[in-house]
């Protein structure tokens, strides 16, 4: 029993990675990733799928605010007036990671996967998420809850859904 609550989430991620593959190919876009919080696990479960490179410029696994400030743009009077984890500082990671190579869809995550780091306004499982594309910027934030595995495969999972429909919306 334990084993199928443990593949469950990773099944249902695949699943909606390889639709995502398959819409940004056939739709010939490019794709990059800013994470924090998931550590990579987007990235990780976008290019399990082969052929990913087609579509899979860059995955930035930018954990430290230095390195979302040099690596994404990410400006040190946002990360001080709002934190790193807040709908300023995400928009700020997206259209930092997009500029990169100049992909047409980048998506952003940050958040307290926990155990530590949480607050009374911030609490643990809170997580932003954005998509960033050339004509906008979307925004999220959501409140998963379990262990900081368990809320790192939730904000992956919830980050495709997104993208994926974005991509259905995009000709």
């Amino acid at each position: 029993m334990l084993l199928i609550a443990f593949a469950l989430p990773i099944i249902c991620a695949m699943k909606l990675a390889k639709k995502v593959a398959h819409l940004l190919i056939q739709k010939k876009k490019t794709l990059s990733l800013a994470e924090s919080c998931t550590g990579g696990l987007l990235s990780h479960t976008l290019t399990n799928i082969p052929g990913s490179s087609a579509f899979f410029k860059v995955g930035i696994i930018a954990y430290a605010n230095e390195a979302k400030q040099r690596l994404l743009n990410v400006s040190p009077s946002t990360i001080k007036k709002h934190g790193v984890v807040s709908f300023p500082a995400i928009e700020q990671m997206a259209k930092g990671v997009r500029a990169i190579l100049k992909t047409d869809f980048s998506m952003a995550i940050s958040g307290i996967a926990g155990p530590a780091g949480a607050t009374a306004i911030k609490p643990l499982g809170l997580t932003f998420i954005a998509v960033s594309s050339r004509k906008r910027i979307c925004s999220f934030h959501f409140v998963f809850k379990g262990s900081r595995l368990s809320i790192k495969r939730q904000a992956a999972t919830k980050a495709l859904e997104i993208l994926l429909g974005l991509l259905n919306e995009t000709k």
